[in-house]
């Protein structure tokens, strides 16, 4: 396998304005710097903002701009991902287009940060597509890698980089670049996890290899991020272990020959799960604690008053 190029890009994202133009704008700079890159990868939502009033059908006119632009540069494109209507559901779906500027794939996102992405609905279906000669890449969107099943999924169909746009300008940032590292090692990968910056993220945007050491991490500016990755280390990683020691995705498939994880077979029973009550934002107070409360102050009233009418007091 040949070495591959790719460039992050990680910029500012209006929530109350288009984005399109200055991203086109990037690819640009990008590419009259950088003219060796193959790839573009921006964040989550980065076209049009995290706000769901913006979403649209799929094809549109900004897909067929990334399209021309693709095709401009004989690149490949994931231009994070928009909004989309279909059917009177909305999605959060990026779209992978070739050097050609055809669309290779669409991953529709398969986890909503709920319950805060309200009203997205997610999608049931991995997306991983081959680069000839190169290596098979997996997409991803943000909250999708705080399930591991995820990344392993497209790990167990063959994907040797996983693409990650991704908007967190939340106080878990810290959380997440763990969880990169994290999911790069266990999966033996590249990981690119792309943020915005403003309405799209608190950048911070990652990079790490297939032993899960950091190659690049952004801090809180605009920047773009031309790497170029050696993925046969990835191939490597796998074959003979990461740093030569443990074959995760080895012993993984091993050992789910056996079968032994009951969890995740059809209608499994899951009492505990089911015990941690509903997918809602906390409230300043948790109505069901402050019920638990009364009800232990009303048991304790009653108790002095049976106390008393026995005559102890």
């Amino acid at each position: 396998m040949k070495p591959f190029a790719i460039a992050g890009i990680q910029m500012k994202v209006s929530a109350v304005a288009s984005n399109v133009e200055m991203m086109k704008l990037k690819i640009d700079i990008t590419m009259n710097l950088y003219p060796w890159i193959e790839m573009i990868v921006f964040s989550e939502l980065c076209a049009f903002g995290p706000l769901t009033h913006a979403a649209q059908p799929i094809p549109n006119s900004f897909e067929s701009e990334m399209q021309a632009i693709a095709k401009k540069y004989g690149i490949w494109l994931l231009p994070g991902s928009i909004f989309e209507k279909s059917e009177g559901k909305i999605y959060n779906t990026a779209t992978v287009i070739d050097p050609k500027g055809e669309v290779v794939t669409r991953y529709r996102k398969m986890f909503p940060f709920y319950p805060y992405e309200v009203g997205v609905t997610p999608g049931n279906a991995f997306s991983v597509f081959d680069i000839p000669g190169v290596a098979k890449f997996g997409v991803s969107i943000c909250y999708d890698m705080w399930f591991p099943e995820t990344i392993r999924t497209l790990a167990t169909m063959g994907a040797e980089v996983i693409l990650h746009p991704t908007m967190t300008g939340t106080i878990d940032r810290d959380i997440e670049l763990s969880i990169v590292r994290a999911m790069a090692s266990i999966n033996q990968c590249y990981f690119l996890d792309i943020n915005g910056l403003d309405t799209g993220g608190c950048g911070r945007s990652i990079v790490c290899g297939p032993d899960g050491r950091v190659l690049h991490q952004s801090e809180g500016t605009e920047e773009i991020i031309p790497l170029e990755l050696n993925i046969e280390r990835a191939k490597r990683s796998r074959e003979m272990g990461i740093l030569r020691l443990g074959q995760p995705l080895k012993s993984f498939r091993d050992h789910i020959q056996n079968g032994q994880f009951g969890i995740y077979q059809p209608n499994t029973p899951t009492p505990y799960l089911d015990s941690l009550g509903p997918l809602i934002k906390p409230s300043r107070l948790d109505k069901i604690a402050e019920l638990k409360i009364k009800e232990n102050e009303l048991e304790q009233d009653v108790s002095t008053i049976h106390y008393k009418g026995d005559g102890v007091i």
